[in-house]
């Protein structure tokens, strides 16, 4: 335990934690006279002689159970406490819907866990092998389920529950299967989830973060330090001055009048149509803006960089109306414009509390159509900040249509990378014609420039 604790503090460090030698060897006596049988007891210890700033309580919380997790429940073989007869009509099933039922329902019909070799096979495939954040880890345990096939998952299940039913078997022994196979599922997540965990703390204290790299710009989101954040922060005051010099250089192009045709013929109708005073309309330069925001985990970042490159351009925008959502949709402009943007999103998150493929933009597009339509209109620009991944569900493209009719431009900012749009539950490519343009924002330098060409 001593060595796990020592890896405890390696990975705290690479997080951005100042922790000591004198405080480690603190954490290390302490825990030694508590012992790990009381995890509340053990955890407090930990907290007690490690952390020494309110602002490194999350860090701390996030990091805590990747390094001492209490493990996860192993998968069971399905069936084992029905009758002889029916496990026989089970075997019987199986052959019968040989070639119909993936090869996730017959792992979880065996009972047979994930081998490290597979999921560190999954884990580089998805590219979750290079992420240093901890707020990643449902995000890409989703992935690797997805990869499983887990989002077809209850419809096999219905698909070899109902041949049973064909062949006799009782609603009772229906139920035991249905019960034992959720409880696989279940526990298989927790498995992949675990395993994420375990091997990001395992990045962190082998590969403390590089201080001042030169491309912090260009990399992922996903993949940055808190250190490494805490820097990125400080750089975007910077990028949002240079950009506020640009849009104000376009601005000044031309005195901002435009010949307003309709105007003039009407006012000179008395000229017998013959246009004679001439007027002109102003051209309306401060852009108006309505932002939605998909508030999965995986999102903070992007967000929270968004919120402060458009807070330090407050000056270049008319109005903006923020909403977030998640399984439903909420007004959150007062908590965006009225704390800073870190601040604001833990505000925010508390109101959409986490569940397993909880996203629903379709929902929640229906709920805004009804509620908050009177926001937009003929001046805003639409902002989705998303992945388009809707869980399978229906992502309402009519819906998509209306708003891109009712407002001056919609756009859309995906952190993830072009080849994963359309992949799995992603709906990207069917939402991509529909908007005005789509951008990749998975790191800071494309985000801003995202943002310049709304102001364009």
């Amino acid at each position: 335990m001593e060595d796990r604790i020592v890896q405890f503090i390696a990975g705290l460090r690479a997080a951005g934690v100042r922790v000591s030698l004198a405080e480690s060897q603190d954490a290390i006596q302490a825990t030694s006279h508590i012992g790990i049988t009381d995890r509340a007891m053990f955890k407090s210890a930990l907290s007690a002689t490690l952390i020494k700033e309110k602002k490194d309580v999350p860090i701390f919380e996030k990091l805590f159970p990747l390094y001492f997790n209490m493990g996860t429940p192993p998968l069971i073989p399905v069936g084992g406490q029905l009758t002889p007869e029916q496990q026989a009509l089970l075997r019987a099933a199986m052959r019968a819907l040989i070639g119909e039922l993936s090869d996730l329902v017959q792992r979880l019909m065996a009972g047979k866990q994930l081998s490290r070799e597979e999921m560190e096979r999954l884990a580089k495939m998805l590219g979750a092998d290079r992420s240093r954040r901890p707020e990643d880890i449902p995000r890409l345990t989703r992935q690797m389920l997805q990869k499983m096939g887990m989002g077809d998952l209850m419809e096999q299940i219905e698909t070899l529950l109902q041949q049973l039913a064909e062949m006799g078997m009782t609603r009772e022994a229906l139920d035991q299967i249905r019960q034992e196979l959720e409880a696989n599922a279940q526990n298989l997540e927790r498995q992949v989830n675990q395993f994420l965990g375990q091997s990001l703390a395992d990045r962190l204290t082998e590969q403390p973060p590089q201080k001042g790299d030169p491309d912090l710009m260009d990399r992922h989101f996903g993949s940055l330090s808190e250190s490494e954040i805490k820097e990125l922060r400080r750089e975007v005051a910077r990028l949002a001055a240079r950009l506020r010099s640009r849009i104000a250089l376009r601005q000044k192009k031309g005195d901002g009048k435009i010949f307003d045709a309709k105007t003039t013929m009407r006012e000179n109708i008395r000229h017998g149509g013959v246009p004679f005073e001439m007027h002109w309309k102003k051209k309306r330069l401060k852009p108006k803006f309505a932002l939605i925001c998909d508030m999965s985990e995986s999102m903070r970042d992007v967000i929270e960089f968004m919120l402060r490159l458009m807070y330090e351009l407050h000056d270049q925008v008319s109005r903006a109306r923020s909403f977030g959502f998640y399984d439903h949709l909420e007004d959150v402009t007062d908590e965006f414009s009225s704390n800073r943007p870190d601040e604001a999103i833990a505000y925010v998150k508390r109101r959409f509390p986490y569940r397993p493929y909880g996203t629903d933009l379709g929902f929640c597009l229906a709920d805004f159509f009804h509620t908050y339509m009177d926001s937009i209109d003929h001046r805003t620009t639409i902002i989705f900040l998303g992945d388009g991944r809707n869980n399978y569900n229906d992502p309402r493209l009519d819906l998509v249509q209306d708003l891109t009719r009712r407002a001056r431009k919609v756009v859309w900012f995906n952190p993830e990378s072009n080849y994963e749009w359309g992949s799995g539950d992603s709906d990207m490519l069917k939402y991509q014609p529909l908007v005005s343009a789509v951008h990749q924002v998975s790191n800071l330098r494309q985000l801003a420039e995202a943002v310049d060409k709304l102001f364009s």
